[in-house]
């Protein structure tokens, strides 16, 4: 329990970004459920926002916040689960600097001329160890 605690404290800064991107959907209609030690909010305007993010092109169905996974609908959380547990357990490694070196590690691919999403670190260990790309 001790390690659960440290951890969520480790990851709280990250956590907190998603917290605040998420509680105002809940005026919106988002839903909120837990799964496991993972906290998720899916549908109402947040499904909305997901669906047309800019980034990749045709938006996302999940995206993770240390502890907190944001979801376009509940359905597709189940889908992604896998893929978004293995972001779930990176932000568990990398604490407060999981979303700098995210981002750190989409520009330099981007710099070089590859996919700044698809050949991110940390998406190839979460498609490999989620079994590939989702059609």
């Amino acid at each position: 329990m001790v390690k659960v605690l440290l951890r969520t404290i480790w990851t709280l800064p990250t956590t907190g970004v998603g917290v605040g991107i998420a509680l105002p959907f809940t005026l919106m209609g988002a839903r909120w459920r837990v799964r496991g030690f993972t906290v998720e909010c899916y549908g109402g305007g947040l499904g909305w926002v997901l669906e047309r993010w800019p980034w990749p092109k045709g938006g996302i169905s999940a995206i993770t916040f240390g502890d907190l996974i944001l979801g376009r609908t509940a359905g597709l959380l189940d889908e992604c689960r896998v893929h978004e547990q293995v972001h779930v357990r990176q932000a568990h490694r990398w604490g407060p600097l999981f979303l700098p070196a995210y981002l750190m590690a989409s520009a330099w691919v981007w710099w070089r001329g590859g996919d700044a999403y698809l050949e991110n670190p940390f998406e190839v260990e979460a498609y490999r160890v989620s079994g590939g790309l989702r059609d």
